[in-house]
């Protein structure tokens, strides 16, 4: 299956999970598990850094007219996608891994891909929480939401990381 099928189907697949599954789950308040973010990061490496802020911007805009939060995804969602070539140079100590042309968690191992998922999905949540509160007023609080999101979400995204397991290529 070509590359451009399997990010369709995986865009599909993660925004079909987060609007019909996801979004009815909010326990206290204080968990709100996102997990669409995961296609951006699965996007290859060797992607032009327009394309992967174009792709950060479009998947959050779908969510933003799913959700009906105006803009707040979206901006989100080009934070991380600017952010991940620094997180994959921090983590690898290059822009391009060497002999890997996709980030998954059979391709980097699970060490790498759980400090990758972890560090994405943070910068995602503390910055979609905050533009959502828009004030340091309620700091305590959003915190609060942050952490106990992204530890939600940081579990459903290693499970669905298995479901995307490939075989090294060798």
């Amino acid at each position: 299956m070509s590359n451009l099928l399997t990010n369709i189907l995986r865009f599909v697949g993660l925004i079909l999970l987060q609007v019909l599954v996801l979004n009815n789950i909010r326990l206290g308040g204080y968990i709100n598990p996102f997990v669409y973010i995961l296609f951006v990061m699965m996007l290859p490496f060797s992607l032009p850094g327009w394309l992967l802020l174009l792709s950060g911007f479009g998947t959050g805009l779908v969510m933003d007219l799913f959700m009906s939060t105006p803009g707040l995804h979206a901006g989100a969602g080009v934070f991380m996608a600017f952010m991940r070539p620094f997180v994959i140079e921090l983590a690898t100590g290059s822009k391009e891994p060497e002999n890997v042309n996709i980030p998954s968690l059979s391709q980097m191992g699970p060490r790498w891909w759980f400090s990758y998922t972890s560090t994405l999905v943070l910068m995602h949540h503390f910055a979609l929480f905050f533009l959502e509160s828009f004030s340091f007023s309620q700091f305590g609080g959003t915190l609060m939401r942050i952490i106990f999101s992204v530890i939600f979400s940081q579990i459903i995204i290693l499970l669905l990381s298995f479901f995307f397991l490939q075989k090294p290529k060798r």
